[in-house]
């Protein structure tokens, strides 16, 4: 046996790039066909693969890309894909904002210091840099504070005028999106109108202006402007309960983790699972182990709540999640080792959700896709948009 095949049986994250065409339709259907869909793949695709569902979702009629970082943005100029703006909105001190600029990056600029790196980088390089200037209206994360907006605008211009950058866009980061009808949401959509307003009055004319991410494509049309930024509904998932699940919003989870049991034993009453003897056997029963852990991004929350699909029967994490493994109680039944083990998929089978997930770890979905690390490798299902069988 390869290590690829033992690797594969052991564990996998399988991921249904039919499915991920399908939410790219499904959104672009939530959106004015003038308005542009950009594909976020950061943090390696949300934990899916960055390339690869890249590539299924520009296929789809995603026009734009976006990562946080730039290492990001140039593996995907390296992986081939270099015909299609991609957005880079993540800059520290120091990055290479030269290389961004050879490879035909929009690059975020929020403060002075980036724009004066930006421009030295391109007066080495010679080129002109694209360059998306992003204001802060209630965030109070990254962009411009309003007080600074017209000093960033006002140098800018200066520098698009001395030929060191072109810019592009002008965009900002809702906080409350996934809260609907959060007055903030109203604030800060009103507050971008503003900004974008006193920036074209100084003389930018922008190619894209946009604010919405996931949740606000959803369910804020007023804040589409030029372009929306899918992410976590790019992968079938819903950004938060309150918006409503994944089928309710018309989205097809893309991501299914399994495993192979590779112990099933049976342990007399009371009898200690896992360390510290937190979950004890109240009757004899049979216990399967699972060789995934805290290392392969199993939330040690979720000890003793995670949900896994078994057979037919939904079985919960006994005792602590380890580094390595975990284990479920199986209830006296008796399945070979080798059996699969779900954690979550579509939900359409009966088996765990993300979500579910998320819930038994007190945390939200994006946590629990992008966790997964990589000792787990992701296999691509890619026959068409029908759901791979489990």
């Amino acid at each position: 046996m390869t290590t690829e095949t033992s690797s594969l049986r052991r564990a996998s994250a399988e991921i249904d790039l039919g499915a991920l065409r399908h939410n790219v339709r499904a959104l672009r259907a939530r959106i004015a066909p003038r308005v542009q869909l950009m594909a976020v793949v950061k943090a390696d695709g949300y934990g899916h693969g960055a390339v690869h569902c890249a590539r299924a979702a520009l296929t789809a009629g995603a026009s734009w890309l976006g990562t946080a970082t730039p290492h990001e943005a140039l593996a995907l100029r390296a992986a081939g894909i270099t015909d299609v703006p991609v957005l880079c909105w993540l800059w520290a001190p120091g990055d290479p904002w030269d290389r961004g600029i050879e490879a035909g990056l929009d690059m975020s600029v929020s403060d002075m210091w980036a724009l004066e790196e930006v421009c030295a980088a391109a007066r080495a390089t010679g080129k002109t840099a694209r360059i998306q200037l992003k204001v802060d209206t209630g965030l109070g994360r990254n962009g411009c504070q309003p007080a600074g907006w017209p000093r960033l605008v006002g140098e800018a211009l200066e520098a698009q005028g001395d030929g060191l950058v072109k810019v592009t866009g002008l965009w900002s980061h809702l906080a409350c999106a996934d809260v609907p009808g959060h007055p903030l949401n109203a604030a800060q959509v009103n507050v971008f109108r503003s900004m974008i307003e006193q920036a074209e009055t100084a003389g930018v004319e922008p190619e894209v202006r946009h604010i919405a991410n996931s949740s606000a494509t959803l369910t804020l049309p007023e804040a589409h402007f030029d372009l929306v930024r899918t992410g976590v509904a790019l992968y079938g998932l819903s950004p938060s309960p309150e918006i409503g699940t994944s089928a309710q919003l018309g989205l097809r989870p893309a991501m299914s983790l399994r495993a192979s049991m590779a112990l099933v034993k049976r342990l007399p009453a009371g009898h200690g699972v896992s360390y510290g003897r937190h979950y004890v056997t109240e009757d004899e029963t049979t216990i399967g182990l699972i060789p995934l852990g805290y290392a392969d991004g199993i939330p040690r929350h979720a000890s003793g709540r995670g949900p896994v699909l078994v057979g037919d029967d939904v079985r919960q994490v006994a005792g602590p999640v380890a580094m390595d493994q975990f284990m479920v109680d199986l209830g006296g039944d008796e399945p070979e080792p080798g059996t699969q083990a779900v954690l979550f998929g579509q939900g359409s089978r009966g088996e765990p959700t993300a979500q579910d997930w998320a819930q038994a770890a007190d945390t939200i979905v994006y946590d629990i896709v992008t966790r997964i690390g990589t000792r787990v490798p992701r296999v691509y299902a890619d026959g068409g948009d029908e759901r791979p069988a489990l």
